[in-house]
């Protein structure tokens, strides 16, 4: 069969989307929520799958379900601590309960367990903070009774089409602006076309005009979405969904198993330096509270933030023409000013830095911008007078700021000699 060629968007349509990314590519830093039944049994959001728990054992976790009044604040609340801007929140995981007033199934958080609408409480929350508001829905749904049969019932998979749309118009209508739709799982449909997403996605912009989709129905829609890597996406808006401690749904792990402070520093670094997002996930406790090891390592990365932010948000250039090194740190650059993210042992109050081939103008230590010695010989740029322990306490990832001449280049190379060998 020949491939169907590609629908080329006109000017209009690129100028909007470019319009509506202008301040998810601020943003770089967000929150993801995963939360639902799952986070009572505290072994991951697959936990109904992997276990193979039969539909009416599961059912019994919506009476059971008990989110904490205020747990939506505590949530909005560790989003602000971490400096993050946006929030996406599953409305409706793969097991099927909705945390919304749904009028498509009884299976939902006012007809069962704490008989209250969470996603109205997680949009207040949200909008009280001055947090943009995402909404996930998973396609997928192991509960529904035509969510496997649609694969090959024509019959099932309208009605599971209808059920899906009906769902999203409700999320698009009930809670005022929107941000960002964040769809997940195709399957069993696994096309576009099935899903009638073409369909699905007009009826979401006509209701929500600034809303932002993402790749998940089959369609490039506004981003792409690389989850548990991180891969900047050439030429298109891309976030990376990571988790915090390798599960999404909640799982009481030891304190080694959470992401430091300094390793979600270097993932922002990474994505910033793509052009990319981070969205890092919670997954909250049975009760709705976030782990209070989340708490405290959000909140040092978020005070390191408020100090260091320039070199995160924003858009940085390429740097195919600087070389870091894990021995002591790596580089983010706009234009001929680099910061140099000192991420290994802090080095002490003189280090050098090897082979630029751009003459350097300043060198500065962040916070404060005060401006440090050096000088630099052909291959070697030896930067003195900084204190004797790191200045930043929070995640112990020190920051200069480096202006070059001209665009920045390094060529360290493999197996340079340096010594003559007797």
């Amino acid at each position: 069969m020949p491939k169907k060629a590609q629908v080329k968007e006109s000017p209009a349509v690129i100028a909007d989307r470019q319009r509506r990314l202008k301040w998810w590519r601020e943003a770089r830093f967000g929150m993801f929520i995963h939360y639902g039944l799952y986070a009572q049994m505290g072994r991951g959001e697959w936990v109904m799958n992997r276990e193979r728990i039969p539909v009416d054992e599961y059912d019994k976790l919506a009476d059971t379900f008990a989110p904490k009044r205020g747990c939506a604040d505590e949530w909005a609340a560790a989003a602000k601590a971490a400096n993050m801007k946006y929030v996406v929140l599953t409305t409706k995981h793969h097991e099927g309960f909705c945390l919304w007033d749904t009028q498509q199934t009884d299976f939902n958080s006012v007809k069962r367990g704490p008989g209250r609408d969470i996603v109205a409480e997680y949009v207040a929350a949200c909008r009280k903070a001055g947090l943009r508001v995402g909404l996930y829905y998973s396609l997928m749904d192991w509960r529904h009774a035509d969510g496997a049969k649609a694969y090959n019932n024509e019959k099932a998979r309208a009605r599971l089409v209808d059920f899906t749309h009906n769902c999203v118009r409700e999320l698009m209508t009930n809670y005022g602006k929107i941000d960002v739709l964040w769809y997940d799982v195709m399957w069993p449909l696994k096309t576009a076309d099935r899903w009638r997403a073409s369909e699905l996605n007009a009826m979401a912009r006509k209701l929500q005009p600034d809303i932002l989709i993402n790749n998940r129905t089959g369609l490039p829609e506004d981003f792409c979405t690389p989850e548990g890597h991180i891969k900047p996406e050439e030429g298109k808006a891309w976030e990376s969904c990571m988790t915090f401690n390798g599960s999404w749904g909640y799982v009481p792990m030891a304190p080694e198993e959470w992401l430091s402070p300094k390793k979600v520093l270097e993932m922002l670094r990474q994505c910033a330096n793509g052009g990319g997002n981070l969205l890092l996930n919670i997954g909250p406790e049975g009760d709705g509270a976030v782990p209070a090891l989340a708490i405290d390592r959000m909140t040092r990365v978020g005070k390191w933030l408020r100090q260091y932010g320039e070199a995160v948000y924003g858009q940085f250039d390429p740097i195919k023409e600087l070389e870091g090194w894990a021995g002591i740190g790596w580089w983010s650059r706009r234009g001929n000013l680099c910061y140099y993210w000192i991420t290994a042992v802090w080095p002490g109050q003189s280090f050098s830095i090897g082979g630029l081939l751009t003459k350097v103008k300043s060198v500065k230590l962040m916070p404060t911008d005060k401006p440090l010695p050096f000088t630099q010989t052909k291959d070697r740029l030896l930067i003195q007078g900084l204190p004797k322990t790191c200045p930043d306490k929070n995640c112990d990832v020190g920051m200069l700021k480096i202006e070059f001449a001209g665009e920045p280049k390094q060529r360290l190379g493999e197996g340079t000699v340096y010594y003559k060998a007797y």
